[in-house]
């Protein structure tokens, strides 16, 4: 009963009606245009960090998990990277 075509084709209408109706799309790409920028920040950060940090022997290596607790946390996330990396690693 739910496979039939008619029934999977008025439920997509009906949750396109309620996404443009909510503004739900909108919404979603603003959070993930907020996010992907956060990241390339963060990022760019844990770069100069990487390239200045290399007088003193600071290194974080760029990965994801990294990226996101960077673009998350911000320089709180930063500074806990660089704690976790030379105390307990």
């Amino acid at each position: 009963m739910l496979n039939h075509p008619i029934v999977v084709v008025s439920f997509l209408i009906g949750l396109i009606i309620l996404l443009l109706v909510t503004g739900g799309v909108e919404k979603m790409l603003r959070v993930i245009g907020n996010l992907s920028i956060k990241l390339i920040i963060g990022v760019l950060l844990l770069f100069f960090i990487n390239i200045f940090g290399v007088q003193f022997g600071i290194h974080i290596p760029i990965n994801f998990p990294t990226a996101v607790v960077s673009a998350i946390l911000g320089i709180p996330g930063i500074a806990a990277l660089l704690v976790i990396n030379n105390f307990i690693l």
